[in-house]
């Protein structure tokens, strides 16, 4: 089994000749039904980079080799896809499974956060996502240094360099907030100041800078560099910081939906029935879902009428593919994690997607006594909330 992954600053032309080099080495491989597999999924690979004349701005990833169905029968499968955030590293492993961690980072790393780095020389403004390390904008200052003549020119030499340390301290809290604001809404999940001296310090007391960035603020770091160098440090500095902000988040996410359910409201549900019904009548907002949520999706059809309908199934649960009326075997149109085919399919129902773990308080209690599946509605809904395979008694609503 073949696993490529090319960030977007690759040639579709450079991999081309890299897996030509690669079937020549496969002649190496001593068993041949080894060497003829390894083969034949880089002849397959190859065929799939000539569909593109350029690598994706976020890269292309592709897996090609042969797998057994749940029927025991070997398939081979080719796989191509663009992630939906840039590949930061690139990948070519022939093995007996697909290598999918690069993909599994991209997906857990999902918040974006602000870095701003000022020195006595200039400022640089970053994000960091997951992985992906990104410059926004920076720019260099010319600020005046202490001397020592003394005299009336001390006065006024101090005079200017407040004045042109009070002018950098405006242009960095003007150039942040047009790249962390949108509108009335802050574009990141937390901001990191970092700097030597006090100029960070000053930054995060000034009034300059937009109430909303300043509560956005995780976390100030002293850094013995500035741009990219103390850029790269502030991450390193701030990492324990960063990870509490997603653990926070969670939390504040789930204390919101049992504040809904506390409160009565009627703008929540939970289990997966009721939540799957609210979602395909776009009035889940926010669509919650535990990352291990073990539930199959199915799509099954009678070949007598034609007719299709789609059920949910939890592992050990009986499966039964007939039809009630008719008794006729249902055909499996289609099988699907269901959290797979949330995470592709929300935005056709107008909601948003939260992932959320279960190590918190929080993320337990949901996952034990909602089921790990449900949502925050629009407005009131007036239909009756379920929990499938799970007891009423588990739930304690006067803890929220």
């Amino acid at each position: 089994m073949i696993s490529l992954h090319i960030p977007p600053r690759y040639q579709i032309a450079r991999v081309a000749k890299m897996l030509a080099d690669e079937f020549g080495t496969a002649a190496n491989i001593k068993s041949s039904v080894n060497r003829m597999s390894v083969r034949t999924a880089i002849t397959s690979v190859q065929s799939k980079l000539k569909l593109y004349h350029n690598v994706p701005p976020n890269g292309l990833v592709i897996y090609c080799g042969t797998i057994i169905s749940e029927e025991g029968k070997e398939k081979k499968v080719t796989i191509d896809l663009s992630p939906f955030r840039p590949l930061t590293t690139s990948l070519y492993h022939c093995d007996n499974r697909f290598h999918t961690e690069t993909l599994h980072a991209l997906l857990t790393d999902d918040s974006r956060f602000g870095f701003i780095v000022m020195d006595g020389s200039g400022c640089l403004f970053g994000t960091l996502q997951g992985s992906n390390r990104e410059v926004l904008h920076n720019f260099a200052v010319d600020l005046p240094k202490k001397h020592g003549r003394g005299g009336q020119s001390a006065l006024r030499f101090a005079r200017l360099r407040t004045e042109k340390r009070h002018n950098y301290v405006r242009k960095v809290a003007e150039t942040a907030a047009e790249l962390f604001l949108q509108g009335d809404k802050i574009t990141v999940a937390g901001l990191i100041l970092a700097g030597s001296a006090d100029f960070k310090t000053d930054l995060a007391e000034s009034e300059l800078l937009s109430q909303r960035l300043r509560a956005a603020i995780v976390k100030t770091v002293d850094i013995a560099y500035g741009g990219e160098n103390g850029f790269n440090q502030a991450i390193r500095l701030s990492a324990d910081a960063l990870s509490g902000v997603n653990f926070l988040q969670e939390k504040r996410l789930l204390e919101g939906f049992f504040e809904e359910i506390a409160k009565d409201s009627g703008k929540y549900v939970f289990g997966v029935v009721d939540t799957l019904q609210a979602l395909e009548s776009g009035v889940i907002e926010t669509l919650i879902c535990w990352e291990d949520l073990n539930i199959d999706r199915y799509k099954l059809r009678n070949g007598a009428t034609g007719e299709e309908k789609v059920i949910t199934l939890r592992p050990g649960e009986q499966r039964d593919f007939t039809d009630p009326v008719t008794h006729a075997e249902l055909e499996i149109v289609e099988k699907t994690s269901l959290i797979e085919w949330l995470a592709e399919n929300y935005k056709n129902f107008g909601a948003s997607l939260e992932i959320v773990t279960d190590k918190s308080r929080e993320g337990a209690q949901f996952v034990k006594g909602f089921g790990g599946i449900g949502g925050i509605l629009r407005y009131r809904v007036d239909f009756e909330c379920g929990i499938e395979d799970e007891d009423w008694d588990k739930i304690n609503l006067d803890e929220y």
